[in-house]
Parts: structure tokens; sequence; C-alpha cells
């Protein structure tokens, strides 16, 4: 048997108690989210992403940059992207300039649709991070993501 290093082994129960604690809030935002809106935490976030985008340089993102902002692979965004679009929340188009680029953006129903999930994202979130701050594991973790600040 050999020793385990002590600062891997704490590191190792700070990654498992982060990890709790974003499975704890998205399970919890997915809930709200799917019962009341009909969308997954994935839909919200590629629907959330998109409708950033603007028009003129560098204001569309390509598959790759919005998968890599969903946390998903490429054919999983693909796939994901499609569903949307079959339900009418996202429009794909040709890039003017390079045939091969695709664009995807958010129809109006999307907005709305957003618009209207935006606020139980925002209540799921806060009463997720509000019970896994009775934890006294996950407490200090709740004190730092509330305390991040994220540039858009």
């Amino acid at each position: 048997m050999t020793a385990t290093d002590p600062a891997l082994t704490a590191l190792s129960q700070r990654w498992c108690a982060l990890s709790l604690l974003h499975g704890r809030i998205e399970s919890h935002i997915e809930r709200a989210l799917e019962s009341r809106h009909g969308l997954s935490v994935r839909e919200y976030s590629l629907l959330d992403v998109l409708s950033r985008q603007h028009s003129g340089p560098g204001g569309h993102l390509q598959m790759k940059q919005v998968a890599d902002a969903v946390v998903l692979s490429q054919s999983a965004t693909t796939r994901l992207v499609t569903r949307l679009e079959d339900r009418g929340l996202l429009t794909r188009y040709l890039c003017a300039t390079d045939r091969r680029g695709i664009y995807t953006d958010v129809t109006e129903a999307g907005l709305t649709l957003l618009t209207e999930a935006r606020p139980t994202n925002d209540s799921a979130l806060r009463e997720a991070l509000d019970e896994a701050a009775k934890n006294p594991e996950l407490a200090p973790l709740v004190q730092v993501v509330e305390g991040v600040t994220v540039s858009a």
C-alpha cells in the first residue's frame, strides 16, 4: 500500500464537494425548467448563449464555440440544436462569407420562452444555493460561487 499525499486527498475531497454542489444545483434547476417550461438545463443554456449573439464581426458563434459554451460535444450540440429547431425555437442558416459555416439564431418563439424561463432558472438557482449553504461541506463553495464576478 502506498502513502497518500494529504494535499491530493484534500484536493480530491474539495473536487467531490464541488461536483456534488454542481449536481444538486443542476438537478434542482432541471426539475423547475422541465416542469414549468418543458426545457432541459442544456436547452435553456443553449438558448441563453445563442440569444447573446449579435450582428457584425465576431457576433455569431461557430458550432464549436457553442459546444464549448454549453459544455457538450459538437455532435451532442448539433443534436440539441436540431431538437430546438424542430420545436421552432432556433433557425440555422449559412454564413454569407463562408458557405461551409452554419450559424444558429434564436427565433422569436425561442426568445419568448427564454424570457419566460429566465426567472424560473434564477429562482431555482437561488433555492439550490440556499439549500446547499445549509450543508457545512458545501457552504464554503456556495460562498465562493456567490462572490465570483464573471465578465460577460
